[in-house]
This record gives C-alpha cells, structure tokens and sequence, in this order.
C-alpha cells in the first residue's frame, strides 16, 4: 500500500492509513484504525463504500470538514474510493443525494445483495484481514460497474478538464454541453456544480503540494490560487482550519 493520507483523502494526518491502487479502474483501496485524535475527513470529490465494524456504508462527496466523532479509537475501516463521478454508476443514485452523507448500502442497493457481502465480509476478515476484504469490495463494485449502462467519458473529460483549472465556459465549450446542462451533470455525477469541484480538487492539489514540503507562496502558485491569501482563505473554508494545522504532527 502506499502513503499515509488521511481516512478519505488530504488531511495530511499522519498515522496508520494505507492505500494502493484498486483493480477497479480509477479507484483506490484504504484502510485506517481510528486514533484518539482523529482529525475531520475532508473535502476530495470522492464517495467510498467502506465496511466497519460489521457494516457496510457509503460516504457521499464532502463540501466541508465530516467530523469522526462517535467513532471508538481503535475502530478498523476498510473502504474503497471512488473516482469523483464514478460513484453515480457503483451505487446507482444520483451523487447530489449523498453529498454530505454518510449513508447505509443497504438504503441503495437490495437487501439481499447487501447481506450476501456483508456475510462474505464478515467471513473474509479473519483469513484474509484487509487483502481478504478488499478484494470482495473490489468484486461487488466491478459487478455493478459490468451492469450499468457504460460512460461516453464526458463525466472523466470534465473532472479533468476541472482539476487543470478550466473556466467553465471553456469545460462546457469541450464537451459539447451548455454551462447549465454542465452544471445539472455535474450535481449527478459529482454531487456539486463544477466551481465547488474545481475548489475541492484545487484543495486537494494544494495540500498534496503542501505535505511534500514545499512553501506556501509556491503551492498557491502551483495549485492555481490567486496568492497565498487566496490559498489561505479557501483552506480556511473548505477544510475548516488554516493549513498548519491541517499538517502538524498528531
């Protein structure tokens, strides 16, 4: 597994969470112990199925800092991230209807298919540990990927198109689409309208850059803010506390 992230993506805590690339293209596989000072997830564009403690829950796309209170230390979390806008095809609703939620699978898929993996889960975790059950989360989304009615790539082209920066005329102009048709596929996709995207994805970005040492001045300058003010305020709001904090050991 790879680097040390926080639970669903750049907090910068430091700890036990892991991560490596998915067989699910697009994805990417954690897992995490709760720590006593476990800090708020924050804002990636993403949503995760993610089994815990017997349960099985989808976390829909942030706008803001989702605090883990509540959560015993100690507890373990496994769970697979999604892509922003691919969510949509894995859970089979719209991503608006889980934007700041944290929701139980079984509210979006049957019943018996949820109980069906949550057995399997339950079986795998003691042979298999996280290998074991990251391997069922991976097949139980390949098969509702296989079932789904495909993807022309419009929802990839424009979160990349976001993530450099684009205005949104000039990202509705490359796909064909008008800024309010942009705007509704966005909210299904994404779970917010292309401008929070670009703020969140510009967040992650700046404090991936930040985490690897860099100064300030230049991670603003490199992740596309205006300055250093203007990097400091959009930390501020989208994470919930300044930059420092976000990446201070503990």
């Amino acid at each position: 597994m790879g680097e040390t992230r926080d639970l669903k993506g750049p907090s910068g805590v430091p700890g036990d969470y892991q991560e490596r690339a998915s067989r699910v293209a697009g994805a990417v596989l954690w897992s995490r112990t709760v720590q006593p000072s476990a800090r708020p997830v924050l804002p990636d564009g993403c949503t995760d199925l993610i089994w815990s403690a017997g349960r099985l829950l989808v976390a829909g796309p942030d706008t803001g800092p989702q605090s883990v209170g509540g959560v015993s230390p100690g507890t373990p979390f496994v769970g697979l991230r999604f892509a922003p806008g691919q969510g949509p095809a894995v859970f089979g609703v719209p991503a608006r209807e889980l934007r700041d939620r944290r929701v139980p699978l079984a509210d979006l898929w049957p019943a018996g298919q949820v109980r069906e993996l949550t057995e399997r889960l339950a079986a795998a975790g003691e042979p298999g540990g996280v290998a074991g059950i990251g391997r069922l989360l991976e097949e139980a989304a390949v098969a509702r990927l296989r079932e789904g009615t495909g993807d022309d790539g419009r929802t990839a082209a424009v979160a990349a198109e976001l993530a450099r920066g684009r205005p949104v005329a000039q990202v509705a102009r490359a796909v064909a689409l008008s800024e309010r048709q942009l705007h509704r596929l966005s909210l299904d996709a994404f779970g917010y309208g292309p401008k929070t995207l670009t703020r969140v994805l510009r967040l992650v970005r700046a404090l991936d850059l930040a985490r690897s040492g860099m100064p300030y001045a230049q991670v603003a300058a490199r992740a596309g803010y205006a300055d250093q003010a203007h990097l400091a305020r959009e930390v501020k709001s989208l994470a919930g506390a300044p930059m420092g904090v976000l990446l201070a050991p503990g």
